[in-house]
């Protein structure tokens, strides 16, 4: 409700001035609460960062108003269930200046997005077979001024680039992943982790694993272990090693 509305209303002037301060408590407030939750679990985040961070909700709603990326139900829990989420595969791999990493099946740039803004010596190739939720992560890209990312409509059995890992959330099964996946990596490492997989993954993630071949090297970390929050409950990174 508008002041301009509670002036229609009749409303006294005493009640409009706190409804104002209110309202603006409320507005100012909600970078805050974004950034209290990143900050919890990256507390040594740079002003640069902390500002790119911040910009993604207003950014993410007003396109996704346009194009559904997101669940629309689920735009609200933007930080908790896609930033935070995409973040948690920093808590098993640093990735090095001078990385790279390729995003597969990036959808609205989720891992990809909150990864460049953490690594920011790090180069990301984002790829996704839908060219109009490329278009959304482009223009998130540019308006927060991320300069290590390339976003390329291409399917992932189309992809010429090479890469130190190969992240991925909700696109397929680990075996059809891996077979996507493989033939993107280097052969060189410079990572304390080998180059590999990374997939977020949740439910019975050991059906899963159990599709792959028997002598494929793989560790699963429960992401609980790195944010107590209720939402990862049964959510797991997955490495896979190249």
């Amino acid at each position: 409700m508008s002041t301009t509305f509670a002036r229609k209303l009749n409303m006294p002037n005493k009640t409009i001035k706190q409804y104002s301060l209110i309202s603006v408590l409320l507005q100012n407030s909600l970078p805050l609460r974004r950034m209290e939750l990143i900050r919890t679990y990256f507390p040594t985040l740079t002003e640069h960062q902390v500002r790119q961070f911040d910009q993604l909700g207003n950014l993410y709603a007003e396109w996704n108003a346009q194009i559904n990326v997101i669940s629309r139900k689920d735009i609200d829990n933007l930080y908790e269930r896609h930033v935070l989420h995409a973040l948690s595969i920093a808590k098993i791999v640093t990735f090095k200046a001078q990385s790279s990493v390729i995003d597969l099946g990036t959808g609205g740039g989720f891992p990809g997005i909150p990864l460049a803004i953490l690594f920011p010596d790090v180069e990301f190739i984002l790829i996704d077979g839908t060219r109009k939720k490329l278009r959304v992560v482009e223009a998130v890209s540019e308006a927060i001024k991320l300069e290590n990312v390339q976003v390329k409509h291409l399917r992932a059995e189309d992809c010429k680039d090479k890469a130190d890992f190969v992240v991925s959330r909700a696109v397929a099964s680990l075996d059809k992943l891996l077979h996507w996946a493989r033939p993107l990596l280097k052969n060189q490492q410079i990572n304390a982790l080998p180059n590999g997989l990374i997939a977020l993954k949740g439910g019975n993630i050991q059906t899963e694993i159990k599709l792959l071949p028997r002598h494929e090297y793989t560790e699963i970390y429960p992401i609980q272990d790195y944010f107590d929050r209720p939402v990862f409950d049964e959510k797991y990174i997955v490495y896979v090693q190249g």
